[in-house]
């Protein structure tokens, strides 16, 4: 993985607060200059691949105006040259790109996936396996934000999937690039948001109340193994191998067609021999590749992972 996104720093080299210290207060810039956005959205490009257009300046300037106060930064332009005119100053690159991801999601937020999983996919992969003698079956949950996704995947395995394929080790992996949301995950604490779509029974059997939280426990916690990851970091990406399930959902949409290209490629890599990909419900690879087959679900869409000579 390249060093840029290791998350441990050395201490950020002296901010603009630090070199004016004792000055009057000053008032903060509001809008960006198309100068400093355009710098700022080739920077952010360059190291993850989303890509912010003309029309979302506007969301961009909103997210950056929080980290300015923070660092008693005046203007867009002087936030630029901070991040961008040393390596020490890498800590506050990782708290842009926290700053311009987005990670609302909440449990079994697409039911029709997870059916298919349960009921077409898992059965299918599962068959093949008994063949080669493969007992390990791997689910990524890519982009995973704050884990729900990744411990629905666990809820449904430990209730209703490993006790009818007792012999199959199951491995959950959960990424992410911001690291926030990642420690927020591994935590297992949710509000009543996340989990209103869980039904009563599991809510019950897997969530302790504690106020206005919901502890999950600890049987599904340890069932997900959580790390660091860019997705446009094609070098890290080499480490995700034989997966046989990828959930990339509403992540693509955040790219254009050059490096949504790129990550499907890295994806398509990880993916095991007939491994199936899902991705967000207004999302497609049409356009992007011909190295899968869409099948469809009963109720749901996934793609599948095409050998080089069935393309």
């Amino acid at each position: 993985m390249s060093d840029l996104f290791k998350f441990k720093f050395q201490k950020s080299s002296t901010t603009p607060s630090e070199q004016t210290a004792g000055a009057k207060p000053v008032t903060i810039e509001t809008s960006m200059k198309l100068e400093t956005f355009v710098k700022m959205r080739e920077l952010i490009y360059k190291f993850c691949g989303i890509y912010y257009t003309d029309s979302k300046k506007y969301l961009l300037e909103g997210r950056i105006s929080k980290r300015l106060p923070i660092l008693k930064i005046t203007t867009f332009e002087e936030y630029y040259n901070f991040i961008s005119s040393s390596v020490s100053n890498r800590e506050e690159l990782n708290q842009l790109f926290i700053a311009v991801t987005i990670n609302e999601t909440y449990f079994f937020r697409a039911e029709q996936q997870f059916d298919g999983l349960e009921k077409i996919l898992i059965p299918e992969i599962i068959k093949r396996k008994k063949v080669t003698g493969d007992k390990v079956f791997k689910i990524w949950s890519a982009a995973s934000s704050s884990g729900e996704e990744a411990y629905t995947l666990a809820i449904i395995i430990k209730d209703r999937i490993q006790p009818l394929f007792p012999g199959i080790e199951f491995q959950i992996i959960a990424t992410d690039i911001n690291t926030n949301v990642i420690d927020a995950a591994k935590k297992g604490i949710y509000k009543d948001y996340a989990v209103r779509n869980i039904k009563p029974n599991l809510l019950k059997k897997y969530f302790k109340q504690d106020g206005t939280s919901y502890v999950l426990d600890d049987s599904i916690r340890n069932m997900v193994k959580f790390q660091q990851l860019n997705l446009y970091d094609t070098f890290a990406m080499r480490n995700m191998k034989n997966i046989d399930v990828i959930f990339c959902c509403n992540v693509l949409i955040y790219f254009d067609t050059v490096s949504k290209q790129k990550v499907v490629q890295s994806l398509y890599d990880s993916l095991g021999q007939g491994g199936y990909l899902f991705i967000g419900y207004s999302e497609s690879l049409h356009g992007i590749t011909k190295s899968f087959k869409l099948i469809h679900l009963d109720k749901a869409m996934v793609y599948k992972k095409l050998l080089p000579n069935e393309n």
